[in-house]
């Protein structure tokens, strides 16, 4: 198993074996699984004009919080709304677009006893990224 290590007070990020990634997205969203899916991979392909498709990692993180990232090494982002045009790593990139998806699905399912439990997961996926070595370019892009 990858382990993404910061330092000792942060959060960790632990990727799920192959054996647990059918229970990945269940065990999180439970009822709301291919809403959160199919938003975050809609989501990523507005960000990533390139993006056609691909494998990407499930991540549990220590605090509770999870995230999804894509398998390439790097992509090329853009975000018109804040004039964000960068290259970041795959890892980093999951991290933008699950913030982004977290954020949005938090508001649009208020209503829902999910809702303030998918903005649980912004706050603690936020957290993981305060001590990710390219939070700025992070921070930068949900800005």
């Amino acid at each position: 198993m990858e382990h993404i290590h910061h330092d000792q007070q942060s959060v960790v990020a632990t990727l799920v074996p192959e054996e647990d990634r059918l229970n990945f997205l269940p065990r999180h969203f439970g009822q709301h699984m291919l809403t959160v899916e199919n938003y975050l991979y809609s989501q990523f392909g507005n960000l990533c004009p390139t993006y056609t498709g691909g494998y990407w990692h499930f991540y549990d993180l220590s605090n509770g919080g999870c995230y999804l990232a894509p398998s390439q090494a790097s992509y090329a982002l853009v975000h018109a709304g804040n004039y964000f045009d960068a290259a970041v790593s795959g890892d980093a990139a999951g991290v933008i677009v699950s913030l982004f998806t977290f954020s949005q699905l938090s508001f649009i399912l208020e209503e829902d006893p999910l809702g303030s439990r998918i903005a649980n997961y912004f706050h603690w996926l936020r957290e993981f990224a305060a001590d990710h070595p390219e939070s700025h370019l992070i921070f930068r892009a949900i800005d």
